[in-house]
């Protein structure tokens, strides 16, 4: 059965309710307290719903030897440079007594605080610290041991669907549905940093609402604005996108993410493309009424009329303004007899002609 609205924390999200955007603070806080604070306060400031960390160790996540990916030993440039991943992660590790103090500062500021777990252990501890929803990253989509166990805990599930296709989505949603759990959000998801904007591919995002019956969302790794804007109109219910406090900061992930300035526009823009979209139901507007007085055209005599004398295409015309009869009832006043003397250049009224 589709699930077109789920809850999570105090936001309802879906068709007809507003996006709900996500802040990605990821690891753009380089381990550190107080740019993690930092991210919140520019999260909150540019009117994003909820910021979003990841939870890891490094020790359950990867081993010793693990290169990095191309992506990140291209962005670290010259901080972390030919090192591990393991290495990397453990310089960019949120700590996780630092987690209960965010959640309180991001909740104090009115904004929801959420975190991707890379592990059952981690994903643990974020439910026992009262996360209200887990995120599941690209990495984890085919982990299904993994999702039917945090499905059991009911809590909604926000799933990246980066390196995956639609058989394997199939079997990851199956294994989530069967464990008790349709409060899902499916995210589409390009996992390339940053995403070339022809391989974001915003069309598969209906392809899965249609194929796979769930809320869709996405989850954008470009450079700019102008794909999750476009992602609003193909129908996009949640919105993740990258937030760094300075592109130029070393780490993976500041290239392929958005300064406070340009994740507040983003914030602006969907919201004005919300606006745009409209409930698709095709009414007159108030100010449109106004204008259509003077825009619409009606029903004009093009020269004099006698009373009595029969209306024809010779003494009838159309033009503006539009506050006489209507244009569509030509057909009707024609052959009709005018009721009284009636000037050139004058609007007609109902009282002014009679079989």
């Amino acid at each position: 059965m589709k699930r077109n609205i789920l809850s999570i924390g105090n936001k309802i999200v879906g068709t007809g309710h507003p996006v709900f955007i996500i802040a990605e603070a990821g690891v753009n806080h380089n381990g550190k307290l107080s740019l993690a604070k930092k991210l919140i306060d520019a999260a909150v400031k540019a009117g994003a719903d909820a910021v979003k960390f990841q939870t890891f160790d490094p020790d359950t996540l990867v081993t010793k030897g693990a290169s990095k990916a191309t992506y990140q030993d291209k962005n670290e440039e010259t901080e972390g440079a030919g090192e591990t991943q393991y290495a990397m992660l453990r310089r960019l590790m949120l700590k996780r007594e630092y987690h209960p103090e965010l959640k309180k500062y991001a909740e104090q500021k009115g904004i929801m605080f959420l975190s991707t777990p890379f592990s059952l252990s981690d994903a643990e501890f974020l439910r026992d610290l009262g996360i209200v929803a887990l995120k599941v990253g690209s990495s984890d989509t085919n982990n299904i041991p993994y999702l039917r166990t945090i499905a059991k805990w009911k809590l909604p599930i926000i799933l990246s669907t980066g390196m995956s296709d639609l058989p394997l989505l199939h079997e990851s949603i199956t294994a989530i549905r069967k464990a008790g759990n349709n409060d899902l959000i499916v995210l589409h998801c390009t996992t390339n940093y940053p995403t070339p904007i022809q391989e974001v591919n915003l069309r598969a995002m209906q392809t899965l609402e249609q194929e796979l019956n769930v809320t869709v969302g996405f989850s954008d790794h470009t450079e700019g604005i102008v794909a999750p804007v476009l992602s609003v109109a193909l129908g996009a219910s949640m919105i993740e996108k990258h937030l760094t406090l300075d592109k130029t900061m070393p780490g993976p992930d500041h290239k392929a993410s958005l300064d406070p300035k340009g994740f507040k526009e983003m914030v602006t823009v969907v919201r004005d493309a919300e606006q745009a979209l409209g409930t698709g139901k095709k009414n007159l507007f108030a100010s449109e009424m106004e204008i259509a007085k003077v825009a619409r055209k009606s029903l004009v005599t093009l020269r004099p009329v006698k009373k009595g004398e029969k209306f024809t295409e010779k003494n009838l015309t159309v033009k503006r303004p539009g506050t006489g009869l209507p244009p569509r009832d030509f057909d009707k006043v024609i052959g009709t007899r005018a009721t009284k003397d009636i000037k050139a250049d004058c609007l007609l009224i109902v009282h002014d002609y009679s079989a």
